[in-house]
Formats: C-alpha cells, structure tokens, sequence
C-alpha cells in the first residue's frame, strides 16, 4: 500500500540532523511529562520514534484517502447556502479521516491536547498532506494559526479555544480586505468597544479569506479611531458560534479548488482581543505570516514531489521512435533539474524550520522562566537566522513548484493539457504560492536587508568551511568561485548608491542568494547521505552556476541610464 512518507525517505532524513536533538531537548524540557501523559516520549530516540509513527500515519492517509479524493473535490470545490460556506462532500471525507488520526493540534502542548511536535515535524506533514492535495493542505495546514493564539492569547483563551482546535475544529486568518491587500496598513474593518455588549463588535468586510468560514478566525480590525496606519490595528479572536460573519461570496479561481476562498461580512460581531491593542500587525501579523509562510514552502515541496513523481512515471512509460522517453537528453536533463529543486528547496525548508523551532522553543521557556545568558545568546541567534531564511524559503520553494509543474506539463506533452491527467491540476494548484501569504517580490523586498548587510555572505563563508565527500571537492570549489561573484555583485549594487538600482536588481540577488545557499545544503545533504541526494548536489550546483552567472553578468553590466527604457514601459 501507498505512503507518502515511506515512499519518500528524502523526507525522514531530515529527521537525523544533528540540530533535531536540541530541539528535542528544548521542546521536551528534560521529558518532564513522561509520567503525565502516556503518548510523552522517555528520551530522544523515543521521540523520534513518535515524529516517525505520526508521519506515517499521514503518508498512510495522504496516499489512501486524500489523493484519491482530489479529483472529485477539484472538480466539486465549495459551495455557498445562505451566507455559508459548504465543502466538497469528500473534503468532510478528508476532515474526518485527519480527525480520527489525531492530526490535528499537532504543535500544541499536550496540556492542551496537543502532541507538542516541532514545526519541522509539522512542515514534514504538512508537505505530505500537499502532495496529496494542497487545497485540502490548507485548510488543514491553518490550524498553525494556533500557534499565534497560544502565543499572544490568555492563558483562559488558550483553555477555551485550543482544545478545540486539537480535535479537529478549523482555523482562519482574516487579513485581507478589498482595499488592503499587501498593504495591510490599510486594513479599515473596525473594532469598536461595546459597554453594553461587554466585547468588541466587529463591522466591515474581508476578501481573499483562505477557509474564510471557519470555526475559530484571528482578525486584524482597526480598534483605534482616526488612526489610519499600522498602529492603530489590533488582533481579535472571533468565534463562529458568536455569529455575526456571513460568506458573501466564494471566488471562483484558477486552481486549489478544494480550498474556499471567501469574502466576508461582519456585522456587529462578537470577538475578543488577542494580546495587547495596537500590536495587531506590528507584532502578531508578522508572526502568523512568517508561520504560514513556511506553511507554504511545505505545501511548494509537496507539490514539487507530486509533479515530479507524475513526470518520473510518465516518462517510463511513454515511448516514442523506440524508446521510452525518458531516455532523451531533453528529458532526462528536465528530470534530473525537477528532482534537484525539489532535494534543494526542501533542504532549505527544513533547515528554516528549524531555527524556527529553536528560538520558538526557547521564547516558550522564557515565559516560564528566565533564559541564562547562553540561551538568551543562542534565541537571538536563532531568531535572526529564522528571519533571514525565511523570506528566502517561502520565495524559492514556491518558484520551484511553479517550475516543477510547468515542466511535468511539458514531460507529458500534449497529455498534459488535457484534463484527465493530473499535472494540470498541479499547474494551476500550484501559481498561487508565489503570490499568497507575501508575493515572491515581497520576499525580496525581506531578504534584501540580509543581502546587502552581510548576513547571507557570512552564512555561505561558514558553510563553506565544512567538509564535504571528495567526490564533491570539485563542486565545493566551483560554489567558492559563485560565493567570490556574489560578493562583488553585492558591492557592485551598493556602491552604485541608488535606491531604486538596488530595488530594481534585487531580484537578481535574492536568486543568486537562494541558489548558493541551497546548493551548499544540498551538498552537506549528499555527504551525509550520497545515497539520496549525491546526484541531485552534481545537477543543482551546475545549474546554480549557470544561473548565478547570467544575473552577475547582468548586474555588472547594468547602469541607471537603463531604468528609463524599464520605466518607458510601465508608462
């Protein structure tokens, strides 16, 4: 039988990096609730077991329920019955089955009826769940909208409200509204106070709501009269039992049909303030972002495998003048760079959630108690390393989905227009991750700091000192050569001493940035683990190399005369 998680062990090997056993040892506090809680694991070695035991059983029901879902719920999607929001019939299959499995909660404390995973566990379900359907990896994936309530909420809202999310009910963010959608600035859904109510009424509308109709929503509402900026916004938690929301409409749209997206209507609707006024989007948006960000480079990866794994197959069985096609230079060459990518950008995204779990694990301990020096050193550490990876994780990875399923099209051929096979739905699933939670062009504008700051360069100077197989020296010293271009393409754009030059080729050192950074991770991957990913280190490194060439070559080239032909354009 089909496992998405067995079937795959490029994915359980990140589950031996050396930097899991101190997450362990910070998420478990010594396994202190091993006497408590009968699921707690006794030591390190019993907690990885556990991370394997609950990956299976999604790989189990990613490859025996929900993909063999995804068509019908493709083709079906959502639906809207006075003002609310109704899934496809086998979506509720979907629900229930993750229910029964105890997938839901996966990263809260067991006090809350959690299992207390790492958000690298988590994004490791989470790409498997995506590659079985990421429409359905989306209404699933926003229960890590938990992880902002347990952080910023009460401890009486975190009793009420995450229990429930722990046994399976839905989560959303409400962000968006027709006039604000990367400028969240611009939110103007109000948040007023009712003495007579005893709450915070909430009027206005949200558009562009993933799972918009779900049970427990976070809210950004402006609760500061006459403010018009980031300041005067706050964060609510609004409960679908209180009433007062209606779905106005579900957007009919290009692909992850299964996933509603919804426009809403509050009127006069019951909520309750999350954490302190005024820090809604200073504080707690750009928290639920950077986690639904790597949300989405989990659900790139998944993809990525899918697209991947369909174009594998169909070239071993389609033959033309002879032989099967995947005997062509022209599609083997598009194969082997499709797996690169995805060992690349998977490589990238695990390594982000990681720092991400440290500094998280050591904030949580910090509220307990107070962080000695080391850890407070090794949380700043960590939280700069999660900031700078990020932005870099969610861009690549989202690109390369884009990437993988346009050329699962292409291996295809003409099949792969048509309906019946499923690449196309991977194609149209998978455009809108370089566009949600933070276009590609707003992870730049992220990472740039990181880039012209040195963060990025000292990152790949250190990595560069690390031993890789022999086989790999040559490669390592051709990575050396593309880190010594990236340094002068740095300084080439800040001696430039223009802004809108940097902003203009930014992108092209975001993209240096990325392809560097990943192929010196997937080259500590094959050392590790030749097996695996030894050819994919060869492809990735060479085609990192190519493309890193043509940006710096642009960027030397490049003179600020030339932003009037760009700007002509526009015009």
């Amino acid at each position: 039988m089909a496992n998405y998680y067995t079937d795959h062990p490029e994915i359980g090997f990140h589950l031996n990096h050396p930097l899991m056993r101190r997450i362990v040892e910070l998420k478990e506090r010594g396994f202190s609730e091993k006497e408590s809680y009968a699921d707690a694991p006794v030591d390190y070695e019993d907690c990885i077991e556990n991370y394997r035991r609950l990956l299976e059983i999604t790989g189990d029901i990613a490859a025996n329920v929900i993909a063999p879902n995804s068509e019908s719920v493709d083709l079906e999607g959502p639906h809207l019955e006075n003002g609310r929001m109704i899934y496809a019939s086998k979506t509720f299959e979907n629900l229930e089955a993750t229910r029964k499995a105890g997938l839901w909660g996966l990263t809260m404390p067991r006090r809350y009826g959690g299992l207390n995973v790492p958000n690298v566990v988590f994004s490791m379900a989470s790409e498997i769940v995506s590659a079985a359907d990421s429409s359905f990896q989306n209404i699933w994936s926003l229960q890590s909208c938990c992880d902002t309530l347990y952080e910023f909420g009460s401890e009486e809202q975190r009793q009420r409200f995450i229990p429930r999310i722990c046994a399976g009910e839905t989560m959303s963010m409400d962000l968006t509204e027709p006039d604000a959608g990367s400028d969240l600035q611009s939110v103007m859904l109000k948040a007023t106070w009712s003495e007579e109510e005893g709450c915070w009424l909430l009027n206005g509308v949200k558009r562009f709501i993933t799972n918009g109709d779900s049970d427990i929503h976070l809210v950004l509402a402006r609760s500061e009269e006459g403010t018009r900026d980031g300041r005067g916004l706050s964060m609510f938690i609004y409960d679908k039992r209180q009433g007062g929301v209606n779905v106005r409409h579900i957007e009919h749209k290009l692909g992850i049909h299964g996933s509603p997206t919804c426009e809403l209507t509050y009127k006069n609707a019951r909520a309750e303030l999350c954490g302190e006024r005024r820090l809604g989007l200073i504080k707690y948006v750009m928290a639920l972002m950077n986690g639904a960000r790597l949300g989405i480079g989990a659900q790139s990866s998944g993809l990525s495998q899918e697209a991947y794994n369909e174009a594998v197959r169909y070239a071993a069985e389609r033959a033309q003048f002879g032989q099967t096609i995947n005997h062509f230079p022209g599609v083997y060459d598009m194969l082997s760079r499709m797996k690169a990518k995805l060992d690349a950008g998977r490589s990238l995204l695990y390594q982000t959630a990681r720092y991400v779990d440290i500094y998280k694990a050591l904030e949580d301990i910090q509220r307990e108690r107070k962080l000695d020096p080391e850890e407070r050193a090794e949380m700043k550490k960590y939280t700069r390393l999660a900031d700078a990876f990020t932005p870099l994780s969610k861009g690549m990875t989202s690109e390369y989905a884009n990437q993988n399923a346009y050329d699962a099209i292409s291996v295809h051929g003409g099949s792969g227009f048509i309906m019946e096979y499923k690449c196309q739905r991977l194609f149209r699933d998978a455009r809108i991750f370089s566009i949600y939670e933070g276009t590609t062009q707003l992870q730049v504008v992220a990472a740039i700091r990181y880039i012209t700051n040195g963060t990025y360069l000292s990152i790949m100077r250190e990595m560069l000192e690390e031993a890789v197989l022999p086989e790999l020296e040559p490669l390592k010293a051709r990575v050396s050569a593309m880190v010594d271009t990236y340094e002068k393409s740095v300084a080439a754009v800040k001696e430039a001493g223009d802004q809108e030059v940097q902003d203009f080729l930014a992108r092209r050192l975001y993209d240096m940035t990325g392809e560097i950074m990943m192929s010196l991770l997937i080259m500590a991957d094959a050392t590790v683990a030749p097996e695996l990913f030894l050819r994919s280190a060869k492809v990735y490194v060479r085609m990192a190399e190519e493309t890193v060439a043509g940006k710096s070559a642009y960027i030397f080239a490049f003179n600020k005369e030339e932003l009037s032909s760009f700007r002509a354009v526009e015009a």
